[in-house]
């Protein structure tokens, strides 16, 4: 009997998660594995890529988890920089590109795993691809970034501008203040962080500022200025223009789902591909999808959202490979929990937002309290906000948002937890946590919330 045949459309988090897991359950005579990376690199920590471009830890070897020969010593048929241009569903085949010679053929599959990632946000203005403007996303982007900060003068003028204040936006800000650049964010929103409510995002705004990073809010940018040769030399935005040696895009990111929409597999509002459960394509058996090219379940809102985090990736690779192999897993969904820093100040976020909870229809309360990492007398403590929000009606823990200093983001697991297994409120404040004055005071920030939700559901019901 002919083993089954695998393939596998990319090859970081999710696709070789799912490569592996199946190859531990099933060897080469049951299943051949072959997949496809148009990229230099595999099974590599995106999230790295600004703490390298700081010059905080060392790459691209430090991040890769997995280099592409200790795949293909496990069984695995791995071909790099080759690029899958179409996939034909009823044939049940993909035609892969080499990206060096241009040679193309086709390679059939009896299952079949989409990792197609994500691609970063590039507004249609002008000057966007211009010389000096990069993208972050892959290792390839982070090299290429690299390689071009290297070729700039050490004595002339370093000036940045990134564009958009989410996660990579506020990370690669960092990144190259650290490195000696002038650095300008320009965010079209009121505040940066679009990931937290607005009253949050001004905290990180503040620290930005208090570190000498320039942020502009409310404005859009409406254009790349190049010089003669093409090189970026400045972005236009409002009324204003900021110089510029190099701009980064941290705009965000979107599904990579052309190849398919190109074969008419189902997506969803954010273009991200939909699964069911066990990370099947829904309305077809035989084909997988994992990773940042996925939708998943929000389980706090009760709808599919696109999230893209290496956390799920990886998970969605696990339960991909374990079906594969003969077992039988599933992906429950996410809280939408997300940890990030700039310099010392720590930024976390989990469940919903004011305005995701009003566009899921529901009433709610929330409350912030200033507290302190550690018993306020014990040397060291540092000032954190903790922000909750709470269903009114019956007090179920809807979302949580930190910003503080050491010890402040992982207190967010806490909530996470909490808002996986649906809890009260009142339910969190006679959680059992651990304390100690080097660790925390003797009611941990994230009770004194919890309590003090518990107090406004108790004083609406």
């Amino acid at each position: 009997m002919a083993a089954t045949r695998l393939v596998i459309v990319g090859g970081d988090a999710a696709g070789m998660s799912a490569a592996s897991q199946a190859r531990r359950l099933k060897g080469p005579d049951e299943l051949e594995i072959t997949a496809f990376e148009r990229g230099h690199f595999t099974s590599y920590s995106a999230c790295g890529i600004p703490y390298w471009a700081g010059g905080v830890v060392d790459g691209p070897d430090a991040l890769i988890a997995r280099a592409p020969e200790e795949h293909r010593r496990r069984g695995i048929d791995l071909h790099m920089r080759t690029e899958v241009t179409e996939l034909d569903v009823a044939g049940q085949r993909v035609r892969a590109r080499d990206l060096e010679s241009g040679a193309e053929r086709w390679h059939g599959f009896d299952r079949l795993v989409l990792a197609t990632g994500a691609r970063p946000v590039r507004p249609p203005i002008e000057g966007i691809d211009a010389r000096g403007v990069y993208g972050v996303q892959t290792l390839d982007d982070g090299r290429a970034l690299i390689d071009g900060l290297a070729k700039l003068d050490p004595a002339g003028p370093r000036r940045a501008v990134v564009i958009g204040a989410g996660y990579i936006g506020v990370e690669m800000a960092e990144a190259l203040s650290l490195r000696g650049f002038e650095v300008t964010v320009v965010e079209r929103a009121a505040q940066p962080m679009g990931t937290l409510d607005p009253d949050m995002g001004a905290l990180v705004r503040e620290a930005m500022s208090g570190m000498g990073i320039e942020v502009v809010t409310g404005t859009e940018v409406t254009s790349i200025v190049t010089g003669p040769d093409s090189t970026v030399t400045a972005v236009a935005a409002g009324e204003r223009r900021f110089p510029a040696d190099v701009v980064v895009l941290g705009l965000g990111v979107r599904p990579e789902t052309s190849l398919a929409k190109a074969a008419g597999l189902p997506l969803g509002e954010s273009g991200g591909l939909l699964t069911d459960p066990a990370m099947r394509v829904r309305g077809h058996q035989n084909i997988w999808a994992g990773g940042d090219c996925v939708e998943v379940w929000d389980l706090v809102a009760g709808r599919s959202r696109h999230i893209a985090l290496g956390t799920h990736a990886n998970k969605h690779g696990q339960v991909i490979g374990s079906n594969i192999g003969g077992g039988c897993a599933t992906f429950p969904g996410v809280v939408g929990t997300a940890v990030s820093k700039v310099c010392d100040l720590e930024i976390a976020r989990t469940g919903l937002l004011e305005a995701q909870a009003t566009a899921a229809g529901l009433r709610f309360v929330t409350v912030t309290v200033e507290s302190t990492s550690r018993a306020g007398y014990y040397p060291g403590a540092r000032p954190m906000t903790v922000k909750m929000l709470a269903e009114r009606r019956t007090g179920r823990l809807l979302g949580v948002q930190i910003v503080g200093r050491e010890g402040a983001a992982k207190r967010v697991d806490v909530a996470a937890v909490a808002l996986t297994a649906r809890m009260t409120v009142e339910q969190m404040t006679a959680l059992d946590l651990g304390y100690a004055p080097p660790f925390s005071p003797v009611w941990d920030p994230v009770l004194v919330a919890a309590r003090k939700a518990a107090a406004a559901v108790a004083g609406g019901a």
